[in-house]
């Protein structure tokens, strides 16, 4: 299972393209976001071990982001409370992304497993 930086970074952006346009469809579009995000890092890395390998990173990686996102603004709009509330507030969301970001990876490692498939 060797990382292809450039199928993970391919299917990261696929994601991020994908799942903009999935806000119209709360929790359908970005499950489909990384579904395709992970098909397509997994074809183009090749073989359902790396397909799942590079999916999951990819996955991951939007997941991260995500998070990391999610957490500043969650601590910008928790300053309103003060030292402490943004602190809470920052660290409450990214608790909570964490969480996004195993869903992500786990839906994009699906995908990419099918991606995989379709290119060995």
């Amino acid at each position: 299972m060797d990382t292809n930086w450039r199928a993970v970074g391919i299917g990261f952006l696929v994601m991020v393209i994908v799942g903009a346009f999935g806000l119209t469809l709360p929790v359908v579009g970005q499950v489909g976001a990384g579904l395709i995000g992970g098909v397509v890092a997994g074809y183009l890395a090749g073989g359902v071990g790396n397909g799942a390998w590079n999916g999951l990173v990819a996955g991951s990686v939007s997941g991260i982001v995500v998070s990391i996102l999610a957490a500043l603004l969650g601590g910008l709009l928790g300053l309103a409370g003060g030292p402490l509330g943004g602190f809470l507030g920052g660290a409450g969301v990214f608790l909570l992304g964490v969480v996004i970001t195993f869903l992500f990876a786990i839906d994009s490692a699906i995908g990419g497993a099918i991606g995989g498939f379709f290119n060995r």
